[in-house]
């Protein structure tokens, strides 16, 4: 144990230690690192490849080996650093020129502390060797290595306690430590939906899942990370405030309260270099309960000890036999359980690997084990790491199962290429995808072994790449479950400019806001994404609506420059994607309605309304272009020169909308002279009806049916004749059991008036192959003819026995002789009374007649 070259850096977090190693090792021909998490060997891997570039640098974790052969500088998790004892010559190349074991004080670790004390004790630098840890473990070192130099690094900021918050109180860039994956799941459900989500950060995540989640945290697309006590250990991250959802831990053997010295080493990740941070404990998230009513809270000794960076030394560090012998198995056992001479030592706990090997010695299956290597190699079989955390119990028997193929030689590429294979499926929950992540990870540590398993490299790559898989496909659940990229985005404008935001509107009418969607313009209305909480309803809104204008703004322009592209004429109003565009308001005797914009477009910007109305009113011009000969004939009612008849007739083609009945055209006071006027104007006076043809087309039924002005039933095709239906359409008179367009009925009676005047008899003969051939029946035919004025004597049928075609049925004309309705006289005073003769009021009576 030679103290030469040796310094111990030691120290609270955020004083540089790390970064003073790596330093000091770059400065060096050649260096190991030993770090307590392959993560954190991965981050300073990276680091020191940026300086010295791959070929020179290494990186040695249980699963994972990257080791160049011009490799100068190696980072290593603690347990699988190079073994090299001062002067040994291990290896190549022979010792380092400098060693750093980092956190140092996991000495004192029930499960791992004997690998930190082995490393602490025995391994050195050929030139400088530094042991970076806490302040509590300078005794003990003082104490094993007196001739070691210490070095104190005091913290580059404060650490202040700000006491209890409640998660809607939590400043950003807050770290929440949990100390179970319920409670974590937990409190980052309430992050998502309160926050707009959270990074999770657990020791059963795998390294990339980790580094993946950290930088969504450090990338700012999430102002919250929740973690168990994994996050104390190294993890650099950018945060203002840690608080703590729970005070205690499990901590294998029984349930306790955290050290002092564990609760800095937590709290101490708030606040980096000159940035100081603060640290508290979380309320309300523990639910229902007794926990809920009591939360957590640090003691008075607590604070000051975090904030003063002061706790109770370490007492003894864990030791096992570093180098047991291997003779036999209980040779073996007796070694690994023997107690250390130096009192600053205690005998480590019965840990993992010594528990399988005791378990399965009791079981029998080391009587096959003989010899000093075969015992080696069952030993490092039994120090398989339990990556799945399945227990004493059930590991052993995964190591029982390995052992089985394991002592006959290789394990063959095939079999574990198949175990490898089995794994790789991206499919399940958080829960199953970390198991899967978990068993993978026990493969890649078998795979790094150098003489376990055939195509040793191959099944490696293998069994990476699966853990890549499954780790990317964790990531996404775990950000698809805790981060809601949306709520996370508007909570960083809250008390901001929300008309800052970068808020867009993509061509399906989708709001965006940095790429997430917030809601849906349709029409001119926002319409807030319905996926979207209660509580971020009024944000999504709020943020929305400062932007509006300009979006709606822009929409009004893209809309005028496509002429109003889907946009149709329908219950009176100017319809656009399903929206109210515009009211189109009808006054008396105007035909052509008055635009007004909806209600959707109050937030549009003056001038943008004044254009659109402008262009809504050029645009609806065109599409009322059919109903012109309508126009016409409202004009001509304000015509002095047609006289009070004609103009009496318009206004009730006006409100007939084109046509009127001729009963109740009132002809009987149009003077003839006035119907070439009124012919010139497109009316037709039918033996029925009186109509103007051009209205009875498709297009002008539908305009008036569309913008309101005709509210009875419509027949968009405006078809010749339609079968029985109970409410008559527009421009439709009926006949029999059908109805036939009153412009197609006055041409069948135009064409029977005809072929009446060809004849100088009373009666004549009038084919229905017309109307036949229009759509009428023959039954409906003759009572359109009656209703026309003709009345039909049908013609004799031949006698019995004769042949020929029958005599053809004949028709007559006798138009209906009503006199106009009128008021019936009273009864009794149809006639004047007869005033007695000899009456004397009699002679008065005929001079007042």
């Amino acid at each position: 144990m030679e103290g030469n070259n040796l310094k111990a850096v030691l120290g609270p977090t955020n004083t540089g230690k790390t970064h003073l190693a790596i330093e000091r090792m770059c400065a060096h021909s050649s260096g190991a690192i030993g770090f307590p998490l392959r993560l954190l060997a991965r981050e300073v891997y990276d680091r020191v490849v940026a300086i010295k570039g791959e070929a020179q640098v290494a990186l040695i974790t249980g699963e994972q080996r990257i080791e160049p052969p011009t490799a100068r500088y190696f980072l290593c998790t603690v347990e699988a650093m190079p073994y090299r004892r001062p002067g040994g010559g291990g290896g190549p190349e022979g010792d380092f020129a400098f060693v750093a074991l980092d956190e140092a004080q996991l000495a004192a670790d029930r499960e791992r502390g004997h690998i930190f004390t082995d490393r602490l004790l025995h391994f050195r630098g050929r030139e400088e060797t530094m042991l970076l840890g806490s302040a509590t473990l300078e005794p003990l070192v003082k104490q094993l290595e007196p001739q070691a130099e210490m070095i104190e690094r005091p913290r580059f900021s404060t650490l202040k306690h700000i006491g209890a918050r409640k998660l809607s109180r939590l400043p950003p860039r807050s770290a929440i430590v949990a100390f179970s994956a319920e409670q974590v799941y937990g409190v980052a459900e309430m992050l998502r939906r309160f926050r707009g989500g959270s990074a999770v950060v657990m020791g059963a995540l795998s390294p990339e899942t980790r580094n993946r989640q950290v930088e969504l945290f450090q990338s700012g697309e999430v102002d919250y990370i929740v973690a168990t006590d994994a996050i104390g250990m190294g993890l650099n991250l950018d945060l203002n405030h840690v608080a703590f959802a729970g005070l205690t831990k499990f901590d294998g053997i029984r349930q306790r309260r955290l050290l002092p010295a564990e609760m800095a080493q937590i709290a101490g990740r708030a606040g980096r270099h000159q940035r100081d941070g603060t640290f508290g404990v979380l309320t309300g998230a523990s639910g229902k309960g007794r926990s809920a009513a009591s939360p957590p809270e640090f003691t008075e000794d607590e604070i000051f000890a975090i904030e003063e960076h002061r706790f109770a030394p370490l007492t003894r560090l864990f030791w096992r036999e570093a180098e047991p012998r291997f003779d036999t198995v209980e040779m073996l056992i007796a070694d690994l359980e023997a107690s250390p001479e130096n009192p600053a030592l205690a005998a480590a706990p019965e840990a993992l690997d010594l528990a399988v090997l005791k378990r399965l010695h009791e079981d029998g299956l080391t009587s096959s084990v003989r010899g000093s290597a075969s015992i080696r190699r069952f030993w490092e079989a039994c120090s398989l790491p339990d990556f799945r955390s399945q227990g004493t119990d059930m590991h052993a028997r995964f190591v029982g199962r390995l052992w089985q193929d394991l002592r006959e030689g290789y394990l063959g590429a095939d079999y574990v290429a198949a175990r490898i294979s089995e794994l790789d499926n991206v499919q399940g929950d958080i829960d199953t995808l970390q198991g899967r992540i978990a068993a993978i990870r026990s493969w890649a540590y078998i795979c790094q072994r150098p003489d376990w398993v055939m195509a040793r490299d191959e099944m490696a790559a293998r069994a990476r790449a699966a853990e890549a898989k499954l780790s990317d496909a964790l990531h996404a659940r775990l950000t698809e479950r805790f981060v809601n990229r949306r709520t996370a985005i508007l909570m960083k404008t809250v008390g901001q400019d929300a008309g800052l935001l970068p808020i867009s509107l993509n061509d399906d009418g989708v709001v965006l806001v940095e790429d997430e969607e917030i809601g849906r313009i349709e029409g001119f209305r926002f319409v807030v994404d319905p996926a979207a909480g209660h509580e971020d309803h009024r944000m999504l809104v709020a943020a929305a609506e400062k932007a509006l204008p300009r979006i709606l703004a822009e929409r009004a322009t893209k809309l005028i420059d496509s002429e109003f592209a889907g946009a149709s004429i329908e219950q009176g109003a100017i319809i656009w994607q399903g929206r109210k565009l515009a009211l189109l308001e009808l006054r008396d005797g105007q035909v052509r309605p008055d635009v007004v914009l909806g209600r959707d477009l109050s937030l549009l910007p003056d001038a943008s309304r004044t254009r659109l109305t402008e262009a809504l009113e050029a645009w609806l011009s065109k599409k009322l272009e059919p109903l012109a000969p309508l126009e016409k004939l409202q004009e001509a009612t304000r015509d002095p020169q047609a006289g009070s008849q004609a103009r009496a007739l318009l206004h009730k083609l006006v409100a007939g909308h084109g046509f009127v009945s001729r009963e109740n055209a009132g002809l009987d006071h149009l003077p003839k002279e006035l119907r070439p006027f009124l012919r010139r104007l497109g009316v037709t006076f039918g033996a029925l009806d009186i109509f103007v043809v051009s209205l009875l087309k498709p297009a002008p039924r539908r305009l008036l049916h569309d913008l309101g002005i005709d509210r009875r039933p419509l027949q968009a095709d405006m078809l010749p004749v339609l079968k029985t239906i109970r409410k008559l359409p527009s421009g439709y008179r009926p006949a029999g059991d059908q109805a036939i367009r009153i412009d197609l009925a006055e041409k069948i009676l135009r064409a029977a008036h005809d072929a009446r005047g060809k004849t100088q008899s009373q009666k004549f003969a009038f084919d229905s192959a017309l109307a036949i051939s229009i759509g009428l029946e023959e039954s409906s035919f003759r009572r359109l003819m009656q209703a026309g004025g003709f009345r039909i004597s049908q013609g004799r049928a031949l006698p019995e026995a004769a042949f020929g075609p029958p005599a053809p049925d004949r028709w007559g004309w006798r138009p209906s002789r009503r006199k106009p309705q009128g008021r019936k006289p009273a009864r009794g005073k149809g006639k004047p009374k007869t005033v007695g003769e000899g009456n004397p009021f009699g002679a008065l009576a005929d001079l007042v007649r």
